[in-house]
């Protein structure tokens, strides 16, 4: 009985065999089928080999939510030379509740403005790359690829001591603020508290020694991540007037980057900017130095590094192969049924019928000869 019931088990999975085979003896291989099927090989390894680098690519991806941490502090992060000396200019951050902020981060050191070849070199790279990253935003996930934690790309040193005595001040450094809204600047003199905000000593240095030509190096919010091109990085500008004041508008987004190599929460920033000379005269009215006002957004972007899983990859490999396979069968078939129904009809189509009508009339005629025989 169990040997039986064995049997029928057998003999039902054999019947449920979607994959019958067929004896080779059976089979007819023909030169058109082997050309097909060496393309059809053909096509499978090359859009497999296409779909492996896809599966190793990765994209990234942004999600947006409200920012919740308005307690902690933001971190500027300056770079800036200004074309005066040291002793005239000073620099600090006045936030919207006008709470001065202390300027302790910042360091003052006396350079030259104008930059050596190299640095020129790099400078004008840097401004390219700042072109491209504004024609093509695709760019900056590349960048964000290959991000890693360090010090951020910086003006190169120079060479050799320079020849000629300092003439600029390079103000480099860092600063935590409040994350509300507020204004670095930079003007003529130092600065000193006051019970209405704060004020600049300017009384004491010559209008004809205002000067600011500047060249921000590197200007970022949050922590400082090594590959990361800011707006305003490489940014040059020179004054046409003694007098006059340029402004940064800038807005920052609270940023949170998780990538196979990093994870970090820094801060992304776009910005406008706008100048003008200082004549009171004419009603341009104002302070002559460089202010950077800054806003912060409430939204936060989380910028993920996402990858193809491997169930998917497996997935459109099998339908690559499939599909292909399939498909060129399909396509070999249709062409052999029009080739032969064309070749019918041309060879076949008027000779077929007489000679079907005289094996006709022969195999009509041999009964009647053996009849005659037989009688």
């Amino acid at each position: 009985m169990r040997r039986l019931s064995r049997k029928k088990a057998l003999n039902l999975v054999k019947e449920l065999d979607a994959f019958p085979k067929v004896p080779e003896s059976y089979v007819e291989t023909t030169a058109s089928g082997g050309t097909v099927s060496l393309v059809a090989f053909t096509a499978m390894a090359l859009l497999a080999f296409f779909e492996f680098f896809v599966y190793r690519d990765t994209w990234m991806a942004y999600e947006y939510e409200v920012d919740k941490d308005f307690s902690s502090k933001l971190r500027i992060n300056i770079d800036i030379t200004v074309a005066m000396r040291c002793q005239f200019v000073g620099a600090d951050v006045l936030d919207l509740a006008e709470t001065m902020v202390a300027s302790d981060g910042l360091q003052y050191e006396p350079v030259v403005f104008e930059l050596t070849p190299q640095q020129r070199i790099w400078h004008r790279t840097l401004l390219l790359i700042q072109n491209r990253l504004r024609e093509e935003h695709a760019l900056q996930d590349i960048l964000l690829k290959s991000l890693l934690k360090g010090a951020p790309t910086a003006l190169p040193p120079r060479e050799m001591e320079p020849t000629q005595s300092p003439n600029a001040c390079r103000i480099h450094g860092h600063l935590y603020v409040n994350k509300v809204a507020g204004n670095f600047h930079i003007t003529v003199g130092k600065a000193i508290p006051h019970p209405r905000g704060h004020a600049h000593l300017a009384a004491l240095v010559s209008h004809e020694t205002y000067n600011f030509s500047h060249r921000i190096d590197h200007l970022s919010f949050g922590e400082e991540i090594s590959g990361i091109i800011n707006p305003l990085d490489g940014t040059e500008k020179v004054c046409t007037d003694h007098n006059q004041m340029f402004q940064y508008f800038i807005t920052i987004v609270p940023t949170k980057l998780k990538t196979y190599k990093i994870s970090a929460e820094t801060h992304q920033y776009s910005v406008t900017e706008r100048e003008r000379v200082i004549n009171h005269a004419a009603g341009s009215h104002g302070v002559s130095g460089i202010f950077m006002k800054y806003d912060i957004s409430s939204l936060m972007v989380t910028v993920t590094e996402q990858h193809m899983p491997l169930w998917q990859f497996l997935v459109r490999l099998c339908g690559i192969v499939g599909g292909i396979f399939s498909t060129t069968g399909m396509l070999h078939g249709l062409v052999g049924f029009c080739v032969d129904l064309v070749c019918c009809r041309f060879k076949l189509g008027v000779y077929k019928p007489k000679e079907a009508s005289l094996l006709d009339a022969h195999n009509s005629q041999t009964p009647s000869l053996t009849e005659t025989s037989e009688q």
